[in-house]
């Protein structure tokens, strides 16, 4: 099997007019190549195929589809060969990804139906039953007609606890079907399963394949939260998904732009009026898989986020990641009080093409913002200012753009070209927000706690001297799910640990790491489960901090702060105010800071072994001290891998040498 993401890629890169220009004689005619069709066997130019667009078509015949369907139906192959052959002439290498049964049916085939099920019963309740009553009204309160909802297939799911399993169930997908596709959940082990949505509007979710995959549901009068996203399923990985890419991927390559929105009512209203390259992000932050998927299709992309101070911050974050896919970003600012759903209501597709013509760079806007907030009139608001401007600038990917925005951030600042260039190379750590201003000439990989931070050199208070408990031994986790299930919540992981003698003490450096990880993962929900992977679900070492994340961890992605903090101990509601969510902004660039903080926590692991694997070397002798080395090289390898340089692994290397 050949995965969905290498089957794009090819698609991308082919060049389908060298391709089909092998077997029809083509001729530019405009942005298109013309030529006879070789479908039925025609003399006249009426075959017609795009570069831009990526597909072909006869305009006497009808025959058209993409650089695949040409060969399959030409040279009569079959679909893998032709998406192999079509790799081999782009040089990209294809590996295929062995099944369970290689002749059997793809294992994903049943989540896709099950959703396909769901979705026509949804889309049938909401028109056909009374209890969907207020969800009608909902609609024609929202001025979605009939129409309209039918194009996006938008459905209702009841509040009666039973109907949609036994519909589902006379389908043929049992309870369990149902537990793993994400449409029941069950709270305790002996409990009867629930309905995952009740009472909400559901928007079916397809991937860019056109397959239903999952839903979002927004609820129906009173109920938290507001929108609830399927879970974590075979086919559904909300970070992995963008709302309305299945339409849009095609209008996006003919307006070589893509709009990106926030919610599922702006991409329906946008395309319903006609502007079908708007996609949204299945949640607020914008994550790096949704960005690559984003600019696969267009480089140029405009942001549409509520004008609210949430609207933006998200926007900014988007933005970011977009930057870092070579991206040209451009936000578009609406008035007070209006979101894309409301403005094209009132206005239209052309009142909004209008704005898109206002639009100003992602940079740009940003200066603006802060400028006229008055930043840039002292010394101390300038460095404040920069502080804000500099991930974006690190996020560019594009190097002359990059160059564009230092020379803009020094107009701006007074600041010289030369200083704010080398500031943007630095690797910024996660200490780098707590730097004091006297101290700002310090190392920015130095982990030490800044001045007047608690002391944390030794075990936090209330932590005993004498042997750790369990959950502190610093231990490389690999985490699974329960009967090799994705379905239900993310309390279904278990870990897998091997063994690492010795144990992890809290110090002022793991302790401060921890910190700033835990900071930026309210920034970076989509990241969580891969930090859970990553250190387990009781990887951090401080207790609050281990608290807090596995509530965060437990909790929907868009869950307010409020309705985490109500999970927690009043101590731990403490910690979170004091020490998490103080100056959110100054985190920066969260994605960077869960990466660096993550393989820092490794380091410290490893520095930990070694330590120990040192003591026993001194005692071993022959084969037993020959295994000891050689693992010393392996943790010097990860450490190498990690981009971090630990002093014990090269004193290991140099006392074998």
């Amino acid at each position: 099997m050949i995965p969905d993401e290498t089957i794009e890629r090819i698609r991308e890169s082919a060049d389908i007019v060298q391709v089909i220009g092998e077997y029809v004689e083509l001729r530019r005619t405009g942005a298109d190549y013309r030529g006879p069709c070789p479908f039925h066997q025609g003399t006249n130019r009426n075959f017609s195929v795009s570069p831009k667009k990526k597909i072909y078509y006869c305009f006497v015949c009808h025959e058209g589809g993409d650089v695949f369907t040409f060969l399959q139906k030409r040279l009569g192959m079959d679909w893998p060969a032709a998406v192999k052959l079509v790799a081999e002439k782009s040089g990209i290498e294809v590996r295929e990804v062995e099944r369970d049964k290689r002749d059997g049916p793809d294992p994903r085939a049943r989540f896709w139906e099950m959703n396909a099920a769901a979705a026509e019963y949804f889309t049938r309740y909401l028109w056909e039953e009374l209890n969907a009553g207020p969800a009608r009204d909902y609609l024609a309160q929202r001025g979605i007609s009939e129409e309209v909802a039918n194009r996006f297939a938008l459905g209702f799911a009841p509040r009666e606890i039973g109907l949609m399993r036994a519909s589902l169930n006379s389908l043929g997908y049992d309870d369990d079907a149902l537990l793993e596709g994400g449409f029941m959940v069950k709270r305790e082990e002996n409990t009867e399963p629930r309905p995952r949505f009740r009472g909400r509007l559901m928007f079916p979710i397809l991937d860019v394949s056109g397959r239903h995959v999952g839903f979002g549901g927004r609820v129906i009068g009173e109920g938290e939260p507001k929108y609830l996203n399927s879970p974590e399923t075979p086919v559904f990985s909300k970070g992995k998904l963008l709302y309305g890419l299945n339409v849009a991927k095609l209008a996006a390559r003919r307006e070589e732009r893509m709009l990106v929105v926030e919610g599922y009512f702006d991409v329906v209203r946008l395309m319903a009026a006609g502007v079908e390259e708007v996609v949204a992000p299945l949640g607020t932050a914008m994550t790096e898989d949704q960005a690559r998927l984003v600019t696969r299709y267009a480089k140029k992309v405009y942001l549409l986020y509520d004008a609210d101070a949430p609207g933006q911050k998200a926007a900014f974050r988007s933005g970011d990641e977009l930057l870092r896919q070579g991206a040209a970003v451009h936000v578009v600012t609406l008035p007070d009080g209006e979101d894309p759903d409301s403005y094209v209501a009132r206005h239209g597709a052309d009142g909004l093409r209008a704005r898109l013509g206002e639009a100003v760079d992602l940079f740009e806007r940003k200066v603006q913002i802060l400028e006229r907030a008055g930043w840039f009139g002292d010394l101390a608001g300038k460095r404040r200012a920069l502080d804000r401007l500099l991930p974006t600038i690190r996020a560019t990917a594009d190097p002359l753009m990059r160059d564009i925005y230092i020379a803009r951030a020094s107009e701006a600042s007074g600041v010289s070209r030369e200083l704010l260039a080398e500031e943007a190379r630095r690797v910024v750590s996660p200490r780098a927000s707590q730097i004091a201003p006297e101290r700002a000439g310090a190392r920015r990989d130095d982990f030490t706690a800044p001045d007047g931070a608690p002391d944390m050199e030794g075990p936090p208070p209330g932590m005993n001297e004498g042997p750790p408990p369990e959950e502190f031994v610093p231990q490389r986790p690999f985490l699974k799910r329960r009967g090799d299930r994705r379905g239900g919540d993310r309390r279904g992981w278990v870990e897998e640990r091997p063994a690492i003698r010795g144990w992890g003490k809290v110090t002022g450096k793991t302790a401060l790491v921890e910190r700033e990880l835990l900071r930026a993962l309210f920034h970076q929900r989509p990241q969580l489960e891969m930090v859970a992977e990553k250190l387990g679900t009781n990887g951090f070492r401080v207790p609050a901090y281990r608290r807090i994340f596995a509530t965060l961890l437990a909790a929907e992605e868009d869950a307010p702060v409020d309705a985490i903090a109500a999970a927690l101990s009043p101590e731990d509601v403490v910690t979170m105010q004091q020490q998490l969510l103080v100056e959110p902004e100054a985190v920066g660039d969260a994605a960077s800071v869960v990466v660096h903080s993550i393989n820092k926590l490794r380091a410290f692991e490893i520095e930990e072994e070694l330590a120990a694997l040192e003591e026993q070397r001194r005692a071993a002798t022959g084969d037993a001290q020959d295994t000891l080395l050689r693992r010393i090289q392996q943790l010097g390898a990860e450490m190498r891998e990690l981009g971090l340089k630990g002093l014990k692994t090269e004193g290991f290397r140099k006392r074998r040498a």
